[in-house]
């Protein structure tokens, strides 16, 4: 199992290089969830761009998929992330706060299945969160999105939870 984290750790560092370099930048069209630019406000405080389309390539590329799904595609150990679940209108810091009370138990799973802990940027945390947010962009999300190792690391994840005996 070490071999195949390890393998996953190089994977995903590669997978999230190359799949942020072929994004580009999405028609405003095709991701209704992104903004043109940081917003700042009187306070000194900026706010990152926010794009689904890249949100939705982060999600697999950081593994969130692994335990969460959305839209059926993905893991079954956390809470789906479908955009119809979501608060409208929603305030990101919100999200980041969910996320910082279960942090515990996600670290506890990354390490366990990933080898390590993911570390997401603000930016990356933006994107994502458009994505989980934005149901045009969640739509175009597909099984075969999802990298074999990735896919062997959720087939894992399922077989523990439910007590299956695996390699």
């Amino acid at each position: 199992m070490n071999a195949l984290r390890l393998r996953i750790g190089a994977f995903t560092a590669v997978a999230i290089a190359g799949a942020l370099a072929s994004a580009g930048t999405p028609d405003k069209a095709t991701s209704h969830a992104t903004a043109a630019s940081d917003t700042t406000l009187a306070t000194g405080l900026t706010f990152p761009p926010m794009d689904a389309a890249k949100g939705r390539l982060l999600f697999v590329s950081k593994a969130c998929v692994v335990c969460h799904s959305v839209n059926g595609v993905g893991g079954r150990n956390a809470q789906p992330l479908d955009a119809r679940f979501m608060d409208r209108p929603m305030n990101p810091f919100d999200f980041a706060a969910r996320m910082w009370r279960g942090a515990e138990s996600m670290v506890m799973m990354q390490r366990y299945e990933l080898g390590d802990v993911i570390h997401l940027s603000g930016q990356e945390l933006a994107d994502i969160i458009a994505f989980v947010h934005d149901p045009e962009e969640q739509a175009k999300l597909s099984n075969t999105d999802i990298p074999e190792l990735t896919q062997l690391m959720m087939e894992h994840a399922d077989a523990e939870m439910l007590g299956v005996p695996h390699d």
